[in-house]
């Protein structure tokens, strides 16, 4: 491995709510933080349009503009921000080493992983097309802009079926698409669905396309049983199959469940090395909510303070 062509105090990886409020605090307790932001700068909010539901914002605000606002906050209080990508990681070593770009390595006391995960989605041209127009994977951020409406989502997990009970609450109808003749989701959460009135359950169905020009107007359903389509006409088109949490460059390293989210000791977010920690949507596939990725960025800053300190390193 060749020599690092630098040395941090503090790591910290990925630029979402958890890594900007990681690096707030850091940089507030003096660890200098250096936080590369990874290949989606400011996270899965960039792709969201208004959040409403982040306290401290009476009229809301553009979920791209509060990650700048956060960007901004961590600079101010002095953390070292850059463009770049963590490519590879060597934890067996202190302090760690971790390589950007595949191009320099970085050595560092402490890593702080930020990395968030990512939504699943159907891999339509059309679904992309209208990202943010009415299409979401996230009913709890944006089902308040469909109210009395009609929505669709696809999805037969028990996420699924809690933003379907959820959209349900706000729209007038839900139509739930699912792929086979069975969901996925644990009995009582199907049987609370299809004891909702407004919840419409579209068995064996899979979403040929997502239509409308700038904003969703429909969704063209192909049963794959008679081979009949439908089209139905919805104002919004929610996903809900699943997140991938964006730890692969962790395998073999760092202790992760079997759908790959990093396992954090409860009350904590220290990993099973010590002197690196995870917070945000990477270790929580509960909450999954910027402001309960913000705490955890709070808690792995004072984390590393902490380790450090313990360590003679601050």
């Amino acid at each position: 491995m060749m020599n690092a062509n630098e040395k941090v105090h503090c790591l910290i990886i990925g630029s979402g709510p958890a890594g900007y409020t990681a690096a707030i605090y850091a940089a507030r307790a003096n660890l200098k933080p250096v936080l590369y932001q990874g290949m989606q700068p400011g996270g899965q909010l960039t792709i969201t349009t208004e959040v409403e539901n982040y306290p401290g914002y009476p009229n809301g605000i553009m979920g791209p503009q509060m990650m700048v606002d956060f960007e901004q906050q961590a600079q101010r209080m002095g953390a070292d921000i850059r463009w770049g990508m963590a490519t590879k990681v060597d934890f067996s070593v202190r302090p760690f080493k971790v390589e950007i770009d595949e191009e320099k390595w970085i050595e560092a006391d402490s890593v702080i992983i930020a990395t968030g995960a990512s939504a699943k989605w159907l891999g339509l041209e059309s679904e992309q097309r209208l990202n943010g127009h009415g299409v979401s994977a996230c009913a709890v951020c944006d089902g308040f802009f469909f109210k009395g409406q009609e929505v669709a989502i696809v999805g037969a997990g028990d996420t699924a079926c809690e933003e379907a009970l959820y959209l349900s609450k706000l729209c007038s109808t839900v139509h739930m698409i699912v792929r086979r003749g069975e969901m996925r989701a644990s009995k009582v959460m199907q049987d609370r669905v299809l004891k909702t009135a407004n919840i419409k359950v579209y068995w064996n169905s899979e979403t040929l396309e997502v239509m409308g020009d700038n904003k969703v107007d429909s969704v063209k359903l192909l049963n794959n049983k008679t081979n009949e389509e439908t089209i139905v006409p919805v104002k919004a088109f929610f996903v809900a199959i699943g997140h991938q949490p964006n730890s692969s460059l962790f395998n073999g390293i760092l202790d992760m469940d079997d759908q790959g989210y990093l396992i954090t000791q409860p009350g904590s977010t220290k990993t099973n090395i010590e002197g690196v920690f995870a917070c945000g949507d990477v270790q929580d596939k509960i909450y999954r909510q910027a402001v309960s990725a913000a705490g955890t960025g709070c808690m792995a800053a004072l984390d590393a303070e902490r380790y450090l300190g313990a360590m003679g390193l601050h």
